[in-house]
């Protein structure tokens, strides 16, 4: 009984923190820009803002990229190269949040539709949605770039 009174409390709260997130979202300048890409909502735009921050620190997309823990790993040596694994140094969030993003592109309406089946062809699905994912944190990483300051101002 005592467990079934603490989820409804807790069900409470997370409703709450979901209002407050998406009337964040509506307002902020950075989410409403990043919320014009396919799959972006509310609550992907506000996590992907609050983990990416003033993108005027990192200096190129790519950068954005290694910043999130989406880019492959390669151990090299003596002329010889491996593909890794991702290296999952930076925000889980951030990862989450357009890995969900690009969860989306396997429809047919979705911009990334064409470049998800020929990478699901080569890599398979999960990698496919991983590339995806890297081209989402890229073009947010372009959009809150271009506002600038804007970006990030309090609402």
């Amino acid at each position: 009984m005592v467990a079934l009174q603490m989820i409804d409390i807790l069900d409470d709260e997370v409703d709450k923190v979901d209002k407050e997130l998406r009337a964040i979202a509506r307002h902020q300048k950075g989410c409403v820009a990043l919320q014009t890409q396919w799959g972006v909502g509310p609550v992907i735009s506000a996590a992907v803002l609050a983990e990416l921050g003033d993108v005027t620190r990192l200096s190129s997309s790519r950068k954005a990229v290694r910043f999130a823990g989406l880019d492959v790993t390669i151990h090299e040596s003596d002329g010889k190269r491996t593909r890794g694994h991702l290296s999952r140094q930076g925000p889980s969030v951030l990862r989450w949040a357009v890995y969900e993003a690009a969860n989306n592109a396997w429809r047919l309406a979705s911009p990334d539709h064409d470049y998800y089946l020929a990478a699901k062809e080569r890599i398979g699905a999960k990698r496919a949605r991983l590339s995806v994912s890297r081209r989402v944190l890229r073009r947010s990483y372009h959009i809150l770039a271009n506002l600038g300051e804007v970006a990030i101002e309090p609402v």
